[in-house]
């Protein structure tokens, strides 16, 4: 467990400070992507033809509650894949690559923000074109 996940656990009133969600959010947000995310593979599983027995390969370094928070931090902070790396234990690269396979999950959990909502009207499109 990173410090940060052990931070947040022992200090559940500034979880709203360092990720931008409550901590019955954020515990519940946890659930639902780890959720989706066995939906996912039980589906990639189902599709695959193995060669090679269920179980081998290298194992992940963090949790899936800690690359949820990994992502949920850089969306928060805006920090570098680098500083991220450092902050969780891991490559600049392994927390890029955690980035990219979280946001889709989080994505379909989470509500889209104003500016996607709006639908491209007459009036948007001439208010966008004017800015």
């Amino acid at each position: 467990m990173t410090n940060i996940v052990g931070h947040i656990d022992k200090n559940p009133d500034e979880a709203q400070r360092l990720i931008g969600l409550k901590y019955e959010q954020l515990q519940q947000l946890i659930q639902n992507a780890q959720s989706l995310h066995n939906q996912k593979l039980a589906k990639q599983e189902e599709e695959k033809t193995r060669i090679i027995k269920a179980g081998g390969g290298r194992k992940v370094k963090l949790s899936a509650k800690e690359q949820i928070l990994l992502t949920l931090i850089y969306l928060r902070h805006l920090t570098t894949f680098q500083l991220l790396g450092i902050q969780f234990g891991v490559s600049e690269t392994t927390a890029n690559d955690t980035f990219n396979y979280w946001f889709p999950l989080l994505r379909e959990l989470l509500p889209s923000s104003l500016l996607e909502q709006v639908k491209k009207t007459r009036a948007t499109t001439k208010l966008l074109k004017s800015c």
